[in-house]
């Protein structure tokens, strides 16, 4: 309910007295969709999400497959340990990046001691510490997907392919891989969804120098008090976030190796 009235909000001209006008436009759309500031706005939180989740993906299957071999208590202190960030407020896990990542941070005082660097390297306030950051927050979503298909595979099926000779590498991209791209697919989806709509961790990594959607969305908001403005700013990233997730699964389910998304 509350979307549907933003939505309908986003058609509304802007008042500067009361936020919100009387009259019906598409003026809100069109302004945006016609400013290059905004589209290459769009497009970074578009490349951060994507970038984000292909990281994530990188790094969790690995992770996942050892947490689904070992042992059931072994496994139990695995899942904690990959769940505990869950326990912690994003805010201060994001703080704690700063610590690590700013010009007097433990990585470029590192670097420079070492004398890998002269001087700090730029690494807050930039795409790459948003990403650092976005991967951090959103791996335990990744993990916990791709294990759920992964103890879904039967085990016979694996016992069947090494008696016929294939390898443990053939085994895994013949069969295992496959069989977990639904879970692959899942934890995408949420990754990618929760990327592109952060608000915290880009304003607190990121800074104004690294604007994406709803931060752009806060400030029209919360700052200029152009309700509408936002309001259309916010559906347009729906929408975008939705075509490229329709985009992913249809590449996905077409895939040689992969298996239909129904």
């Amino acid at each position: 309910l509350p979307l549907f009235f933003l939505f309908v909000t986003s058609f509304k001209t802007f008042d500067a007295g009361t936020g919100i006008g009387n009259q019906w436009t598409l003026a809100n759309y069109i302004q945006f969709l016609s400013d290059p500031f905004y589209i290459s706005v769009l497009w970074r939180t578009i490349k951060i999400g994507l970038i984000t989740t292909i990281i994530t993906i990188i790094i969790s299957y690995p992770v996942a497959y050892q947490i689904t071999k070992a042992k059931p208590r072994m496994k139990n202190y695995l899942t904690l340990l990959v769940l505990s960030p869950l326990l912690i407020s994003m805010v201060i896990r994001c703080y704690g990046w700063v610590i690590l990542l700013s010009n007097n941070g433990v990585i470029n005082q590192t670097l420079m001691t070492t004398g890998l660097i002269n001087e700090p390297a730029p690494l807050l306030y930039s795409e790459f510490s948003v990403i650092v950051g976005m991967v951090h927050v959103l791996f335990p979503y990744m993990v916990l997907s791709i294990m759920g298909a992964l103890e879904r595979i039967d085990p016979s099926i694996i016992r069947a392919s090494k008696n016929l000779g294939a390898s443990n590498l053939r085994t895994f991209v013949s069969i295992v891989l496959p069989l977990t791209l639904p879970g692959i697919f899942a934890g995408s989806v949420m990754v990618f969804s929760l990327s592109v709509s952060s608000f915290v961790t880009p304003s607190i990594l990121g800074g104004p120098q690294v604007k994406v959607m709803s931060y752009i969305t806060y400030e029209q908001v919360a700052v200029m008090m152009n309700w509408p403005y936002g309001g259309a700013i916010g559906f347009l990233l729906i929408l975008v976030a939705t075509i490229t997730i329709l985009i992913y699964s249809k590449v996905l389910s077409k895939s040689e190796k992969g298996v239909a998304i129904q």
